[in-house]
């Protein structure tokens, strides 16, 4: 990939949710996306856009065409809920993605708006949250031949925040990792013109910013009962900061279970550097 690449990132977060983001000095969505297009690509231009700002109008076809992937970070809105119109022009944008056959990735909202967008069921998890980790993460048979899991342990934990779930996949679409709080963790999706390959879980978030966004959540944390006081919440963030700026910490990784997984980079980010080099390398090929 020696050409420069070009990205469109849509963050959907709503105004105040960024604000409060910023108030906990947690890096927006779309701009960790931007992070790991400038870690792993050399020559990289990308336009972050933030949907569900007022006046804001998303791409059209034409319009499209002059990117080489389209990626979709995580979002706090609610992806069935189609009286909303910033959801269905969200939806409706990544149904444009895949009639123009522009390669999408996506996390967590991402995974949500590739079925739906392709006529899959996303459904409230009656489980309640899946929040921090989610452990073991589990290839399926296919996601251990998918190349978006080339190099991946089969067994893995990895950074998440949801309510919602995928409950029905469209065709055209696999799941390819699973685990036992989440049936769908990772999907790849064909549909009309395109592909889609996202995750539930985060490869964009590391120790910190995980700990920045439970300081973000923490009323609704504490309603939801993952601690019991402010002061717990606190101490937990600190531990996770601090094993991200001194990852030998032993005493704090045994204690919170934190392996490799969850600080080696390359690990972390292995489905999407795999999208990169697997998807994007080849479209701009031919």
């Amino acid at each position: 990939m020696t050409n420069c690449l070009r990205f469109l990132i849509i963050d959907g977060y709503p105004k105040p949710s960024r604000e409060q983001f910023n108030t906990v000095g947690m890096e927006l969505a779309g701009q960790l996306y931007g992070n790991m297009l400038d870690r792993h690509l050399e020559k990289v231009e990308y336009d972050i856009v933030y949907a569900s700002d007022p006046g804001i109008l998303l791409p059209g076809e034409k319009e499209l065409q002059v990117y080489d992937g389209v990626l979709w970070p995580g979002c706090n809105l609610t992806i069935y809920e189609t009286q909303n119109e910033l959801v269905t022009k969200m939806l409706d944008l990544a149904k444009r993605c895949f009639e123009v056959g522009v390669p999408q990735f996506g996390s967590c909202w991402g995974a949500q708006i590739a079925v739906y967008a392709a006529g899959g069921k996303v459904e409230s998890n009656p489980k309640g949250k899946e929040m921090g980790v989610a452990r073991k993460i589990r290839l399926t048979e296919e996601g251990r031949n998918h190349p978006m899991y080339e190099g991946k342990a089969s067994v893995f934990d990895g950074f998440i925040s949801h309510d919602d779930h995928i409950t029905e996949l469209p065709p055209g679409a696999q799941c390819l990792a699973t685990n036992d709080f989440t049936q769908v963790q990772a999907v790849s999706v064909e549909y009309l013109n395109g592909t889609f390959w996202a995750t539930q879980y985060h490869p964009e978030y590391n120790l910190y910013e995980m700990a920045r966004l439970i300081l973000a959540r923490e009323e609704k944390l504490l309603k939801q009962g993952f601690f019991k006081t402010h002061e717990e919440l606190i101490q937990f963030a600190d531990k996770l900061e601090t094993i991200h700026r001194n990852p030998e910490r032993k005493d704090l990784r045994w204690q919170l279970a934190i392996d490799e997984d969850l600080i080696s980079e390359s690990i972390v980010q292995c489905e999407f550097v795999n999208w990169l080099n697997m998807v994007i390398s080849t479209s701009d090929e031919t």
